[in-house]
């Protein structure tokens, strides 16, 4: 797709298993494209009031991977990319802050 279209590839997912991390990691840059990995992150509290507070029914499946995450932040996953603090912030900051990071800009709150 890259080849494609050239520009920018934004991969927009939830790696939280460290094997696999690196398996997707080692096969792009066998390919020589360039990865910037952002996590968005948020305290568990409001990851779960975001969870819930979604969907008139919480997601059973989201859920249940709040502790999983909280673990790979812990422990590895947290090392391995740049994160953006989200606990504070709109979805249109978050995205701001990852184009300025990316960009080589500066985030300002506004």
């Amino acid at each position: 797709m890259l080849d494609y279209t050239g520009g920018t590839l934004v991969m927009p997912m939830t790696v939280l298993v460290e094997q696999y991390w690196r398996e997707i990691n080692g096969g792009l840059a066998q390919h020589a494209i360039p990865v910037r990995h952002f996590v968005l992150h948020a305290d568990q509290d409001t990851l779960r009031r975001r969870i819930e507070g979604e969907h008139p029914v919480p997601s059973p499946f989201r859920l249940k991977y709040l502790e999983p995450y909280a673990e790979a932040a812990r422990t590895w996953l947290h090392a391995e990319a740049e994160v953006v603090d989200t606990t504070h912030l709109t979805p249109a900051q978050a995205a701001q802050q990852i184009v300025l990071r990316a960009t080589g800009g500066s985030y300002v709150d506004q």
